[in-house]
């Protein structure tokens, strides 16, 4: 028998004087192991077994003994910069599928990365699957919703220790070392870069596009599909690719009738998305056919298509009111202000086969510049490899300046009890809300409690509160809605008692989605003395937020005054 803590004393002074960081990750042993006193642990064990001094570092290193083997996690490390010169191992700048993945592997290789999530720049936070309804060919998941696997990847992301900001990257500079990323908020220092900035969809920019942006037209099926504006209507979908197939798709579940424009003579889309569009009554595609504007209605509202025929010159109208596009992406690429190599339409040039730049220490990942395969499983494949790439680069020029440090059992367990406590309380919720009757929610509404939920709430606090009234529109498959939740929560958790908030999801409540001329999700309106004061379609900047509420405030307190 022998002591753990005895190695421990042993080796971490032949460690630090060799100028190394260590993380013992397992000990294997044929003889048993005591610890001073405690019970004789099993013949492998992992971190949580281990004593403080070995909880650091990272790389491999093995001790061989006649009765044990020892497994270090092992590297050199840098000095640590200076206080007013914070330098990180890695800065990933973007989400998805690409940016996760690789906050996944590059936490899990203890480089501790921060992640720029994005904001209003470049689409939605999550990438283009939070606009996704259901996804049938990621591994391990025979459907899932788009919205719900990048929940699940931005967790684990988090979990592992990756820190997210939830701004954008408005600037780098590429020619200094370390690199300089400028947000929205914050200024950061990184010895490597991932970008990770996908990819934005294209408009047609038809002439009457901006009059009827978010009033009849939209790039988003998934987030606008549900609203009253477009329920039991006939809607277009310009496109045909699988993007615009599953939109397409999709808004059967609420348009009377969907119409697939397709500008080609045949559809681009995968050969099982177009089986299910064709095989779809309630679906008509029309080939060979070009957008040229959309007109109105005598009430200003939308009301059909001019369209052309590109082989006959024909035109003709098309009777519909709404028009979702679904025509392809651009790159997010502009930031770099052409400081990495790229091609014509601003797609990244990696070389190599790989996700290394024509920069050293900046990798690329993702949309930003896979042109041909556009899969999440490939931009999440293109992630691993630029954190592996990443992590190599900064092993091999002796660049890691701090490591994070993980007991991997214990934040499992962590994990599981929380995932777990979550779920019993959505269950709980729910079979709560189903219960409720009128009388009820009567009995137990609070005037006083800052946060509600649903139609009933809405309408009480807006005949009886006499705060500010916030009102936040959702629907369930609205991927930008779950990025604007918890921004908007934080703001209003500001002004405790000040505000009343609720919650209205569109799909349960579409009267009220219809009275209040709601056309997107996620709005939000804000209400005082029964008068809609503002009204914000989109994800807005948390500042934006806070200016109108002090507005309304302010205006508030002085109308008390007098």
């Amino acid at each position: 028998q022998f002591h753990l803590d005895n190695i421990v004393c042993f080796f971490s002074p032949i460690l630090r004087a060799s100028g190394y960081q260590s993380r013992c990750t397992s000990i294997s042993t044929r003889i048993p192991v005591c610890t001073q006193g405690r019970a004789p642990m099993p013949r492998t064990f992992g971190l949580s077994h281990m004593s403080a001094p070995l909880r650091a570092g990272a790389g491999r290193w093995q001790v061989a003994m006649p009765s044990s083997r020892i497994n270090y996690r092992l590297r050199p490390v840098r000095a640590a910069a200076s206080d007013d010169e914070d330098v990180e191992n890695l800065v990933i700048i973007g989400s998805g599928p690409a940016g996760y993945t690789a906050a996944i592997y590059a936490s899990r290789a203890s480089l501790s990365p921060k992640v720029f999530c994005g904001f209003s720049k470049g689409g939605v936070q999550g990438g283009q699957l939070m606009t996704t309804t259901e996804i049938e060919n990621f591994p391990g998941f025979i459907d899932i919703a788009g919205p719900d696997l990048m929940d699940r990847m931005r967790a684990q992301a988090e979990k592992w220790g990756s820190e997210l900001l939830l701004e954008d990257v408005e600037s780098v500079d590429l020619s200094s070392r370390p690199f300089v990323i400028n947000g929205t908020e914050t200024k950061v220092k990184a010895n490597s870069i991932i970008l990770a900035t996908g990819a934005t969809a294209k408009r047609l920019e038809i002439p009457s596009e901006h009059e009827f942006w978010s009033r009849g037209i939209s790039a988003c099926a998934i987030c606008d599909g549900a609203s009253p504006l477009f329920k039991d209507q006939e809607v277009a979908v310009v496109g045909g690719g699988d993007t615009a197939t599953e939109e397409a798709v999709y808004l059967t579940k609420y348009g009377k009738h969907v119409h697939l424009l397709v500008r080609g003579p045949t559809m681009r889309a995968s050969k099982a998305m177009q089986e299910r569009v064709l095989a779809n009554s309630k679906i008509t595609v029309h080939f060979n056919v070009e957008v040229e504007d959309a007109f109105a209605d005598k009430k200003g509202a939308m009301a059909g298509l001019h369209l052309v025929d590109k082989e006959t010159g024909e035109k003709r109208d098309l009777l519909v009111k709404g028009l979702f596009y679904g025509i392809g992406h651009n790159p997010n690429s502009g930031f770099l202000d052409g400081q990495v190599e790229m091609d014509e339409a601003g797609y990244i040039k990696n070389r190599h086969g790989g996700p290394w730049t024509s920069v050293d220490g900046v990798f690329s990942a993702g949309d930003l510049h896979d042109t041909e395969w556009r899969q999440a499983i490939t931009a999440a494949g293109s992630g691993c490899q630029a954190a592996l790439a990443a992590e190599r680069y900064l092993t091999g020029n002796d660049l890691v300046v701090k490591c994070q440090l993980h007991d991997e059992d214990d934040m499992q367990a962590e994990q599981a009890e929380k995932a777990e406590k979550a779920e019993k309380e959505r269950s709980k919720e729910g079979a709560e809300r189903e219960k409720k009757d009128t009388q009820t929610l009567e009995e137990e509404f609070n005037l006083y409690a800052d946060k509600h939920r649903g139609q009933f709430a809405l309408r009480k606090l807006y005949h009886e509160s006499d705060r500010l009234l916030a009102v936040l529109y959702t629907s369930p498959t609205c991927g930008p809605c779950r990025s604007l939740k918890p921004i908007l929560h934080k703001v209003i958790d500001e002004y405790e008692g000040r505000i009343h908030f609720v919650e209205i999801d569109v799909a349960e409540d579409p009267e009220i989605a219809k009275a209040a001329g709601v056309n997107g999700s996620p709005t939000v309106q804000m209400f005082m003395n029964k008068e809609r004061v503002a009204n914000l379609p989109g994800v807005k900047m948390k500042s934006e937020y806070r200016k109108l509420i002090e507005t309304h405030l302010g205006t508030a307190k002085a109308a008390e005054k007098k």
